[in-house]
């Protein structure tokens, strides 16, 4: 990173950041084309959990190349300047690269599934077996991720 000063290499800041963002963007490359998808995700022990339809450009391009880029940020805030080049941002960011890996098995399913929803609530919700049938749930084991602060 250019700017060691906003660099963050603590896992554990890595880890609140993770935990506190509520979109996070996976980027995949398939052939001359790249494809970023905005999802909701679930997060534990440096993998990130997804759910999604059972057919899809992203499927399509993850069953071929399984390599993913992600990102997510939270507290974002425009700080405005007196001149225009002055504008900057206020942020934390996590990037970070991995391999995907589909979740077959309905144990499995069920469990990436209360990951996802305790990133969102602390309910406990019914997952039916008819419902995990009817989608894909994978996950993104992260190899390296890095995190950018700015603005703090």
């Amino acid at each position: 990173m250019r700017r060691k000063d906003k660099e963050i290499t603590e896992q554990k800041e890595l880890d609140e950041i993770m935990k506190k963002a509520q979109v996070c963007r996976i980027a995949v490359s398939y052939e001359a084309m790249a494809y970023i998808i905005p999802m909701s995700f679930g997060y534990v022990k440096r993998v990130l959990y997804f759910h999604s339809a059972s057919e899809g450009l992203k499927l399509l391009i993850l069953k071929e190349n399984r390599k993913a880029c992600f990102e997510v940020e939270i507290d974002t805030q425009v700080v405005p300047g007196e001149h225009g080049c002055d504008w900057t941002m206020r942020y934390q960011s996590v990037i970070g690269f991995g391999e995907v890996e589909f979740i077959e098995e309905l144990e499995g399913k069920r469990e990436a599934m209360k990951i996802i929803m305790q990133h969102y609530t602390d309910e406990e919700k019914l997952i039916e077996d008819s419902a995990l049938a009817n989608v894909t749930l994978f996950k993104l084991n992260v190899s390296t991720m890095s995190g950018k602060k700015s603005g703090y």
